[in-house]
């Protein structure tokens, strides 16, 4: 850290924040709070860029299917999603599912959705699902619920990597060398994801939500600021206010993982709580982990404090649903799922 640290810190005013920016109406503020943030993506929007999805072979599990397919998320690569299917005549409703970073790049999506047996992934996915979600895949679960599921890997994770730990800092700086930025482009091909989700026939385009957890959550929150296809978001165990995430010793401040949400600029206008409230008043449930070491507590009091009063503006403070888990840490435990399958339940 800098010697001069704290005062830049106490620079931080977030000046565009709602209830700080000189806006009284609350979808002028939503509008240009929207803007800043995709101004400072980097990253192009890619609205005239077609999908032109290609699906592959259906194969039946207990309740639903499971299926690849192939698309552009941008106009510079095609990536390969997995996609699960309830059983029944539809439209379902649907999760854009975002997988978590975890330093653990050989397996993306895999972490949510089961690989097939055949598949060399299924013992690492086997073991990152007992370690942070309970020995459940998060994805396979809701197809049994009934939800149409969507998973993709991040640029460097999966069938898009593996990407080694101390390269994240590189690939980074290039992207920042060509005009480009890393975080902005997970930002806008998660926001494409959701677009595309939406749009399949099989898909009630009004109940979509973004579900993830870890960097996984960071992902949902942002997608759901940043696309009108998204009705709603789960997030766990990635929400604070940045001043408390820029301490001495903050995992935040070490570079490499930071870059995937790192967005040049922003802290000079927004904190986290003030991009994912440009998602109000539509539901949003965040949960964190009482000793989750990568989040301070104070750090996630602040935000859900902000997040409330957002909500509560907005006459909507029943649709924000925040909770902190005694006992438990950065993880996405069983019992934590059961609370937002119902929760999804109730909101789709």
């Amino acid at each position: 850290m800098p010697p001069f640290h704290p005062a830049l810190r106490a620079e931080l005013t977030f000046p565009l924040a709602w209830g700080n920016a000189p806006f009284r109406d609350f979808g002028a503020w939503r509008r240009a709070a929207r803007a800043k943030v995709e101004e400072l993506l980097i990253v192009d929007r890619e609205d005239a860029t077609p999908y032109d999805p290609e699906f592959g072979a259906c194969v039946r599990r207990d309740g639903y299917t499971s299926e690849s397919v192939t698309l552009s998320l941008t106009r510079h690569e095609r990536v390969r999603a997995a996609l699960l299917t309830p059983e029944g005549p539809g439209p379902f409703p649907a999760v854009l599912l975002l997988h978590d970073h975890g330093a653990m790049f050989g397996i993306g999506k895999e972490k949510l959705v089961r690989p097939g047996d055949d598949d060399v992934r299924l013992a690492s996915a086997q073991a990152w699902s007992r370690t942070y979600f309970g020995g459940r895949f998060v994805g396979d679960e809701l197809a049994r619920r009934g939800y149409a599921v969507l998973a993709a890997d991040a640029l460097g994770w999966g069938d898009r990597g593996p990407l080694s730990y101390d390269r994240q800092q590189a690939l980074a700086s290039t992207f920042y060398h060509l005009g480009s930025f890393l975080a902005g482009l997970m930002a806008r091909e998660d926001a494409r994801a959701a677009g595309f989700l939406a749009g399949l026939d099989r898909v009630d385009r009004r109940r979509v939500a973004a579900v993830g957890f870890s960097m996984g959550a960071f992902r949902a929150w942002q997608a759901a600021a940043l696309s009108d296809d998204l009705a709603a978001a789960a997030c766990v165990c990635w929400m604070t206010s940045l001043k408390e995430m820029t301490t001495p010793g903050a995992h935040t401040l070490r570079g490499q993982s930071t870059y995937y949400m790192l967005h040049p600029g922003l802290a000079r206008h927004l904190d986290f709580p003030d991009v994912a409230s440009i998602a109000a008043p539509r539901p949003m449930l965040f949960f964190d982990g009482g000793l989750d070491p990568l989040f301070p507590a104070d750090g996630v009091r602040a935000a859900h404090d902000r997040l409330r009063a957002v909500w509560r503006s907005r006459h909507a403070e029943e649709r924000l649903r925040l909770k902190t888990w005694p006992g438990l840490g950065h993880v996405f435990a069983d019992r934590m799922q059961d609370e937002v399958f119902d929760w999804l339940d109730q909101v789709l």
